[in-house]
């Protein structure tokens, strides 16, 4: 019996330390906590293929996605240190990190998301043909917490409206309660924008089907005069059942934003598995075609809010000087 306690042992032994090895790799991983928005927009979709792009590619991270307000709680909440990283809409970032109406954020880019043309959309038998038509309507703007809220306001503000004065605005708890009011005509027009925004989805997919109403032609040369931060974007035809013919609008991109103390190692393999997994990211979600290091490195307001640790991946791959 003694014999075989002792063959027994270097067996027990091995378990034991794969066991060991186990735990220890499980000690090791990283958790990142993103922080997205509320149910129903696009957000909460961008972050779940983010996240499960980034654990399958570096299996020593583990993304978290995390329901916020929006653009607007996840910037406190990552100065707060509350969050390690966050998606922040275009508007919502330049205030943010330019100090328009509360002190200069200091926080970093990690990567940029995709760009966002800013628009209505309406039922298709609707009678409202441009944005001036729906002045005076009860209008969905969005989450009273989303980027996309800040979006319009700069939209209406250069060709003369506001959201308080010119329409009936409506600010949703839930991103995706926004279509409903549309179709069953408690809002005459939802605001949105993007490819694959889950908002212009379900409207598109609608039995009332949808029409998207832009800025004309001399409403985006008047609004980006008086806010040249906003660039002229366009939906590409398609981009939604059907839209057969590109949208000329404006918007910005999107970022995912770092709370300034996190780890410069922390960032760099966050950029590396963002790097590497490109096309999987691509493949689970249209917009994400634009989750790129090479359109980060265009799309950033200036290469210094770049987080260093993604700056130093950046140098090594020849996309940075």
């Amino acid at each position: 019996m003694r014999s075989e306690l002792w063959l027994l042992m270097p067996i027990v032994a091995a378990l034991s330390g794969l066991g060991m090895n186990a735990v220890a790799q499980a000690q090791e991983k990283t958790v990142v906590l993103l922080g997205t928005a509320t149910p129903g927009g696009g957000f909460p979709v961008y972050g779940e293929a983010f996240a499960k792009t980034i654990n399958e590619t570096d299996p020593s991270l583990t993304v978290e996605p995390r329901n916020t307000k929006g653009s607007t709680e996840n910037i406190p909440l990552l100065e707060a240190g509350k969050l390690d990283i966050a998606l922040v809409q275009g508007e919502a970032a330049f205030e943010a990190l330019n100090g328009i109406g509360r002190p200069p954020a200091d926080l970093r880019v990690l990567c940029a998301m995709y760009s966002t043309a800013g628009m209505f959309v309406v039922r298709a038998d609707s009678p409202y043909k441009s944005i001036r038509d729906l002045a005076g309507k009860p209008v969905a703007f969005g989450a009273r917490g989303s980027g996309l809220v800040i979006l319009s306001r700069y939209v209406l503000d250069g060709i003369g409206l506001s959201q308080e004065r010119d329409f009936s605005a409506i600010y949703l708890e839930r991103a995706g309660d926004g279509p409903a009011m549309v179709l069953d005509g408690r809002a005459a027009a939802l605001w949105g924008g993007g490819v694959g925004w889950p908002g212009f989805e379900t409207m598109a997919k609608s039995p009332a089907g949808a029409r998207f109403i832009a800025p004309d032609a001399d409403e985006i040369r008047r609004i980006l005069a008086k806010h040249p931060f906003l660039k002229p974007l366009t939906l590409p035809a398609n981009s939604y059942p059907t839209q057969t013919a590109a949208i000329a609008s404006v918007g910005s991109w999107s970022f995912v934003l770092a709370r300034p103390s996190l780890p410069d190692d922390v960032a760099y393999r966050l950029a590396r598995a963002l790097h590497r997994g490109e096309a999987a990211l691509a493949q689970r979600l249209p917009q994400a075609r634009e989750s790129t290091a090479a359109h980060t490195v265009d799309a950033v307001p200036r290469l210094d809010l770049i987080h260093p640790g993604v700056a130093r991946y950046l140098k090594e791959q020849g996309l940075l000087k």
